[in-house]
């Protein structure tokens, strides 16, 4: 199990392949994204690597972390994920991936928080499809109904769908291909859509429903090995 990559999701476009088929894809931007710390068995009890990527001025990070960075020897991190990763796919601390860590053709899950709507009623939220438009239904065409039963058990059942916050929640999507990488300009194209909205950061790594693709560099793709 490798790493995986920390971008920031800019938009949608599309692409056309050899024979002129038409692809949407996602294009995701991976920037300076480094290794800052290990987690081993041996001391934490489980391993995992903790990524960092684009940089950020000192003042706007706390002590604590300006001394992890330190630690580390890299420059400070907007945004610091962990990653669980098996013994044998651990990267050193100061090592730069790059986007050829992924190959064209393989899968990934990418893993993001969904648009945000706010308060929503039932028929945005849970699909309802509202009550009659005559029979003696006035105002209430859009609302949810009775949320009851009798007067045993005389309440409301948790979990029972109802008007509420909608959205910025977060959802894994799962099995999407890898359509192109550009190694020069840090991009990622996916096909498909990703959870989130344009300028959010979103997690991808190799796909757990799908077999490893032949292809992938081990333990990942570093950009020092590019040169």
């Amino acid at each position: 199990m490798r790493t995986g990559l920390v971008a920031r999701k800019l938009g949608m476009t599309r692409l056309f392949t050899e024979d002129g088929t038409h692809v949407p894809v996602t294009v995701l931007k991976v920037d300076n994204c480094q290794v800052v710390a290990q987690r081993t068995e041996e001391k934490d009890g489980y391993s995992a690597l903790q990524v960092g990527v684009e940089a950020a001025k000192p003042k706007n990070v706390s002590k604590a972390m300006r001394g992890h960075f330190a630690k580390a020897n890299v420059e400070p991190k907007r945004k610091v994920v962990e990653f669980r990763v098996t013994a044998e796919a651990m990267v050193d601390v100061g090592a730069e991936l790059s986007v050829e860590h992924f190959v064209v053709g393989q899968f990934v899950d990418v893993v993001g928080n969904t648009v945000g709507k706010g308060f929503a009623g039932v028929m945005k939220r849970h699909n309802f499809r509202g009550l009659e438009a005559s029979h003696g239904v006035s105002i209430s065409h859009r609302s949810h109904g009775s949320t009851g039963q009798r007067q045993d058990p005389g309440k409301v059942f948790k979990g029972k769908k109802m008007a509420g916050h909608m959205g910025d929640r977060q959802r894994t999507q799962q099995n999407l291909q890898v359509i192109r990488t550009d190694a020069a300009r840090g991009l990622i194209m996916l096909k498909g859509s990703v959870p989130g909205s344009e300028g959010q950061y979103v997690y991808v790594r190799d796909a757990v429903k799908k077999p490893v693709h032949k292809d992938l560099p081990m333990p990942a793709a570093l950009k020092a090995a590019e040169k």
